[in-house]
């Protein structure tokens, strides 16, 4: 389990965890949006960086975008997309995650 789906408020803090690639271990991190769980790899579409400015804190002052604390783009949480900065076009890396009985699963 990632997390019980009470620790995700809508547009509230997220909780970082690592999944298992093939190039390795690789933090990402999942947040509650639209009232739903969504999970990406924590890194900037631009450059390889994790996105929040402190653990957990991945949306911006309005709590509607994520944003990468390093170059201030935008995404669209429900979707990755960045709308905005210097990676404009490109998606955050999507990770499979599951919601059931009151916590949050990586899909196998």
């Amino acid at each position: 389990m990632i997390c019980a789906s009470a620790d995700l408020l809508e547009g509230g803090d997220g909780v970082r965890f690592t999944v298992s690639r093939p190039t390795g271990e690789e933090p990402a991190f999942v947040v509650r949006h639209g009232g739903r769980v969504r999970a990406y790899l924590n890194r900037c579409a631009h450059v390889p960086v994790e996105l929040d400015w402190q653990p957990g804190r991945f949306f911006d002052a309005e709590r509607r975008y994520l944003i990468c604390a390093t170059h201030g783009a935008l995404y669209e949480p429900g979707s990755g997309y960045c709308f905005a900065g210097p990676c404009k076009g490109r998606t955050l890396v999507p990770v499979d995650v599951e919601e059931r009985d009151g916590g949050v699963y990586l899909v196998a």
